[in-house]
């Protein structure tokens, strides 16, 4: 089940490359991005904190960081910054994001405190050469992803406890004021990273629960998959068939005792054969 060691104080912004057939996450807080390439683990390190990133061709990523949304080549490690996120202030940082059916990006930012910086994250849509905020008041956004047919986007915002739902027009821009599609108040569960299977099913990484939840496209629970830390953080499918469910963790926040009764918590998993998902959309420059 666990897919890689390498442990994530972090871990975020899990997606699969449908060129390189690699799946890349990200340690936010160590400021790197991982992959395994040919069995072999790789490692890119940052100047500063990156979270998520949609692909762009074979060898450039659009990566989320604390500043701006940038152009990355994998080989050469070449960085073009392509449009600012909320540079004017440096107590923010990116958190959560993903490509959208229509070619464009989402991608949140949030207080560098979390949840003693309430009110202070957003969602950003980059699309086609335009910045726009889409959201604002939010702490902790999060479970960002995009129904198979590109009409809704989902999202939440963490401590909220409840995953929304968004129409979106045909160019991708939201319409309308978000609806609750899942709403985990009465569980008091977290909400984290989200994905959509083929089926139109949403998967969540719910943040101290240790598993990834699978709700129908009426937001109907189905099931949940148990993972080998609590800190789950954020799904992407892919693998042979799209049939593996990888996850992120973390072991931000843990004391030593805590981090002795969670000792996998940080590192990916991996779990086949639950479903299966689609190909991440190309970000359209």
């Amino acid at each position: 089940m666990i897919f890689d060691n390498r442990i994530c104080e972090l871990g975020e912004g899990a997606f699969w490359h449908p060129i390189r057939r690699q799946v890349f996450w990200f340690d936010i807080l160590g400021k790197k991005l991982h992959s395994v390439e040919d069995g072999e683990a790789r490692t890119w390190s940052f100047v500063e904190l990156v979270s998520a990133a949609g692909w762009v061709s074979r060898d450039i990523l659009l990566i989320a960081g604390e500043r701006d949304l940038f152009l990355f080549d994998l080989e050469t490690e070449e960085i073009e910054s392509l449009a600012e996120l909320e540079a004017d202030d440096p107590g923010t940082r990116s958190n959560d994001g993903r490509a959208d059916r229509q070619g464009g990006f989402w991608i949140g930012t949030m207080g560098k405190r979390g949840g003693n910086d309430p009110g202070r994250g957003s969602i950003w849509r980059w699309y086609r050469g335009e910045m726009r905020r889409l959201f604002s008041g939010l702490t902790i956004p999060n479970s960002i992803c995009f129904t198979p047919d590109g009409k809704f986007a989902h999202f939440s915002d963490t401590l909220t406890h409840r995953i929304m739902r968004v129409a979106l027009d045909a160019h991708g821009w939201p319409v309308g004021a978000p609806e609750v599609f899942v709403d985990l108040s009465a569980e008091g569960i977290l909400p984290d990273g989200a994905t959509v299977d083929a089926e139109g099913n949403l998967w969540n990484a719910q943040w101290g629960a240790g598993r990834v939840a699978c709700y129908g496209p009426d937001g109907r629970f189905l099931r949940a998959v148990a993972m080998g830390a609590t800190q789950t953080s954020c799904p992407a499918f892919g693998g042979e068939g799209m049939a593996t469910l990888f996850c992120t963790t973390a072991h931000e926040g843990m004391d030593v005792a805590a981090r002795a009764a969670d000792p996998e918590a940080g590192k990916t998993f991996a779990v086949q054969g639950i479903g299966r998902g689609l190909p991440e959309p190309q970000v359209i420059l």
